[in-house]
């Protein structure tokens, strides 16, 4: 079966992890299965959408690497909603109400005091024409209601139990008591269509064959179960996985700017750290850093997928990050580094990749390498013992341990009380990369200077 998928998401903002593992999971499947993955702007909310937006949201993904294979938006589409809603006028499966916002919260109040759910009461049914014609004349426009397919036939303003049921792909079999739900509002007062009634327009019209969500949504399948078959639509497979909490457990912001695309491009995360989390994170598989989006592919299963809440943690995306610069080759950061002016080829990288943290860390140590530091001398007598017996060019990785047995020789010093001054004289830094490989970059003459205490 030819497999299509679409990630939907509104551009009223910034993309953050949440609408990245949505992405992340749909590209994935197409991948896997050959198929076909659509970027679908859903920008029906004219107040809040903006072009800026759209191009932020195309921008992460390309940085992400989640390339899509058509794209469209739902504001060119008004032409193709209004067809659907007349056809839905006319089949009396969409019908119009005339409450205002604070007229349905007195009606819920109400209901609420007197024990019954807080369901529309489907008051607009039972409007006569010249009622209608009288509230429009007042100047009141409706709007317009899904009749979900929970009536008495003798009495569509009654709700009976009718279920809708599916097989989750996450989450197993399903069922919906359409009877607790109220007839969903899919055309707003101002002509304005809500999601629920363009996502199934667009779902249909574009052959859409299987929908990967959060959780959140599995309500809304129920209704748009009943929108699809009312469009003569096929409900797609569907498979709801759960959604991500923070390290306290509390559900995520969306307003958490640092864990927004663009907040981790500039905290130096990579892309695939993203994804590996964003693909791994809440699977029976482990968390571990993969290179490339083929791979995370290769092995995609939606059955992986834990029903249980994952906790999202900066700290571990971080150390997923490092990992994955520590097992990066050369070539595959070449053209960053250069861009960065840190072009020092292959053996630097070598030397260098295990102590960063990201990919920026390396100008540091091209500074310590290269540049001009500030030696810390701990022992000026040592130091100048150390410079004494160090040895003479070409030096190779073979070069510390020879010079340090040397020094441990002239000074009798051993452990850290030999390690430790000559690692601050000749980088200035605490901690850092092995000095047997760091050292033959350094060379002699900056050694030489770094341990008489000279800026070098």
């Amino acid at each position: 079966m030819s497999v299509i998928v679409r990630f939907a998401p509104s551009p009223t903002g910034k993309l953050h992890i949440g609408n990245v593992r949505a992405a992340l999971l749909n590209w994935l499947f197409a991948r896997r299965n050959g198929g076909t993955f659509i970027l679908r702007l859903d920008d029906t909310d004219r107040e809040r959408s903006t072009e800026e937006n759209a191009e932020a949201i195309r921008s992460d993904l390309t940085w992400l690497g989640l390339t899509w294979d058509d794209t469209f938006r739902q504001s060119d589409r008004s032409a193709r909603y209004q067809e659907i809603m007349q056809q839905l006028i006319a089949a009396g499966r969409l019908y119009p109400c005339y409450e205002t916002a604070d007229e349905l919260d007195r009606k819920r109040k109400r209901q609420m005091a007197r024990g019954l759910p807080p369901l529309y009461d489907r008051a607009g049914l039972r409007l006569t024409l010249e009622e209608r014609a009288k509230l429009e004349a007042g100047g009141i426009k409706p709007h317009w209601r899904f009749l979900l397919a929970n009536t008495d036939p003798n009495d569509p303003a009654k709700f009976v139990p009718t279920p809708v049921r599916w097989t989750d792909l996450v989450r197993g079999e399903q069922t919906i008591d359409m009877s607790s739900l109220s007839d969903p509002v899919l055309v707003r007062a101002d002509g304005s269509f809500l999601y629920t009634f363009t996502s199934v327009v667009d779902d249909i019209d574009t052959k859409i064959t299987h929908i990967i969500r959060g959780e959140d949504h599995v309500t809304n399948a129920g209704v748009q179960a009943q929108i699809f078959e009312a469009m003569g639509g096929k409900l797609p497979a569907m498979g709801h996985y759960s959604l991500y909490v923070g390290r306290d457990g509390e559900a995520l912001s969306k307003r958490l700017g640092s864990l927004s695309v663009e907040g981790f491009r500039a905290a130096g995360i990579e892309p695939m750290a993203v994804n590996s989390l964003g693909a791994l994170l809440g699977t029976s598989d482990a968390v571990h850093p993969v290179a490339t989006l083929q791979a995370l592919a290769a092995s995609f299963d939606l059955g992986k997928l834990s029903r249980s809440p994952s906790r999202f943690d900066t700290a571990e995306l971080e150390a997923l990050n490092a990992k994955l610069l520590h097992m990066l080759p050369h070539v595959d950061v070449a053209a960053r580094l250069k861009a960065m002016g840190v072009d020092d080829g292959e053996a630097f990288w070598q030397a260098v990749r295990g102590n960063l943290a990201t990919l920026a860390d390396a100008a540091t140590w091209q500074r310590v390498v290269h540049g001009t530091i500030v030696p810390v001398i701990e022992n000026a007598e040592f130091c100048a013992a150390a410079a004494r017996v160090l040895p003479v060019e070409p030096w190779t990785t073979e070069t510390w341990s020879a010079w340090t047995n040397a020094v441990k020789a002239a000074t009798n010093a051993k452990g850290r009380a030999l390690f430790h001054p000559l690692r601050l004289a000749l980088t200035g830094q605490e901690n850092g990369p092995e000095l047997k490989t760091l050292l033959p970059l350094i060379g002699r003459d900056r050694a030489l200077a770094r341990l008489g205490g000279n800026e070098a």
